[in-house]
């Protein structure tokens, strides 16, 4: 018996009986120790991370002060995926988020495909936050001498324990993690909104259009390295969608949620618009790089003692929020796929307190493999992974899209109800941010140092899933058939 019967019946009930659709099974067993305001904070963190903070960097010195405009635009692209989502949650609230929505709208297959490439994503997302990590605490003369892979598996090490503890830590954790990321980037605007005030020198040059003017312009090396930098842009906004997963272990996720979809436009455009506009005029594209954050190179060279070691302190703090919030997110998702059959079984295991402990581990294991990367190739690692990731993100995007689209024609046909909370002007919002997040993969191409290694890999993960779905199938079937006796009981 396939999965679509599942669905069907599922569709049969709601017409029928009145009733919501079914829980996925992965949801069983979670407390809700989620608040408004971790779940708010959460969102923040989310559009706030490593990208920012050690991403734009590099993003700066390629692109020049175009790459606020990169920002602009995939941040618009990543609103709609989040309001895509929000609305998803508010039908039908799951820790499965995405997965869940993909088994019940795109059949099982499509749920599989979204839960590893998600995981592929966060994983390599984590390879990139412990290099981030590594590359900090080098900053910081004390550190130099330790190896960077060193560093990486103790940053590890100690995120591991901590989200091993509670969902609860976790929201905690990651409340404070985001309060320090705004005060600290609010702080900064306001720093580089005075220099710009003042006229106040920054390593000698003088802060003002004359920073972007006399230094090539908005576009100094032309149109391309900006269209080149749009993955990982993207790559910067790939945590939004972690409010989807959170909302699964909250209690009032119809309250929770709209709130903080629809703050995060406004985010968007202060804290990355705004700051990356800020950077361009207080210094030339060409001072910054990607070995260093680019507000620790600003504040580094105003002359103010100590200034560069407190942000960098913050940044640090950044990275390991985000690859906190990568364990909790993959270890909820691994935990819906393992109830469906299409994930290791180990992955489903919680431990005494409601921690899905199985899927934490499987991701950790694979960022160890990162402390090996940091191990041979140190100055490539976070690029590398970067690019690895943005696979990953891209794929689960167009994946919510094609799960809301599906999920709309269902609505219009009187299958389901739409709440609310909405998504505008469907099926064009989905069909024009699909085709963005697609051309934003086939320019890869024009890279071919790193982008154009990273999509010839395509056929590899291509490969190695339709030979995991063959692995998988027939416990995937046995699951849809146990599923399906019951709902017909």
């Amino acid at each position: 018996m396939s999965k679509d019967a599942v669905n069907t019946a599922q569709a049969v009930a709601t017409r029928t009986d009145a009733a919501q659709a079914p829980a996925d099974a992965g949801d069983a067993g979670y407390s809700k120790d989620l608040k408004a305001r971790h779940v708010n904070m959460i969102a923040i963190g989310g559009a706030i991370g490593t990208g920012l903070f050690l991403g734009a960097g590099g993003r700066l010195h390629n692109a020049g002060p175009a790459l606020a405009l990169a920002y602009l635009v995939c941040g618009i692209f990543a609103f709609f995926v989040v309001r895509a989502l929000g609305e998803l949650v508010l039908y039908r609230p799951s820790s499965g988020s995405f997965v869940s929505y993909a088994r019940e709208f795109l059949g099982e297959k499509g749920a599989y495909v979204a839960g590893w490439m998600y995981f592929l994503n966060w994983s390599t997302t984590g390879i990139a936050d412990i290099t981030a990590i590594a590359l900090y605490t080098h900053y910081w003369s004390m550190f130099t001498s330790i190896p960077q892979w060193t560093l990486a598996l103790v940053a590890l090490a100690v995120v591991l324990a901590v989200n091993l503890i509670s969902v609860k830590i976790f929201g905690e954790m990651e409340f404070w993690f985001a309060i320090i990321k705004v005060a600290t980037l609010v702080g900064f605007m306001l720093i580089g909104i005075f220099l710009l005030a003042t006229q106040h020198k920054v390593d000698g040059h003088t802060p003002g259009l004359s920073a972007i003017a006399d230094h090539g312009g908005v576009f100094p090396h032309g149109l391309m390295p900006v269209v080149l930098v749009m993955q990982g842009v993207i790559f910067a906004y790939a945590a939004l969608e972690l409010v989807g997963v959170a909302a699964g272990e909250t209690a009032e996720p119809e309250k929770v949620v709209p709130r903080a979809v629809n703050s995060i436009m406004w985010r968007v455009g202060l804290f990355y618009v705004g700051s990356v506009v800020l950077l361009a005029l207080l210094l030339p594209g060409s001072v910054y790089s990607a070995d260093e954050s680019p507000f620790v190179t600003v504040l580094s060279r105003i002359g103010v003692s100590g200034a560069g070691d407190v942000m960098n302190l913050v940044v640090l703090t950044a990275a390991m929020s985000s690859l906190n919030s990568g364990l909790y997110s993959t270890g909820r998702i691994l935990r819906s796929m393992a109830t469906a059959g299409s994930a290791p079984k180990f992955t489903a295991r919680m431990n005494r307190s409601q921690v899905p402990y199985g899927g934490i581990l499987l991701t950790c294991a694979v960022c160890v493999l990162g402390v090996g990367l940091n191990y041979l190739m140190p100055s490539r690692a976070f690029e590398i992974v970067l690019n690895v990731a943005s696979l990953g993100i891209i794929s689960t995007w167009v994946i919510i899209m094609l799960c809301h689209l599906i999920f709309v024609r269902r609505a219009r046909a009187g299958l389901l109800e739409r709440p609310a909370f909405r998504l505008r002007f469907s099926p064009y919002t989905e069909i024009a941010t699909v085709a963005f997040l697609l051309v934003c993969l086939g320019m890869m191409w024009n890279d071919p140092e790193v982008g154009r290694k990273t999509l010839l890999l395509i056929p590899v993960i291509a490969a190695l899933l339709v030979a995991g779905w063959f692995g998988v199938r027939r416990r995937v079937s046995a699951t849809a058939d146990q599923e399906l006796s019951q709902l017909t009981k």
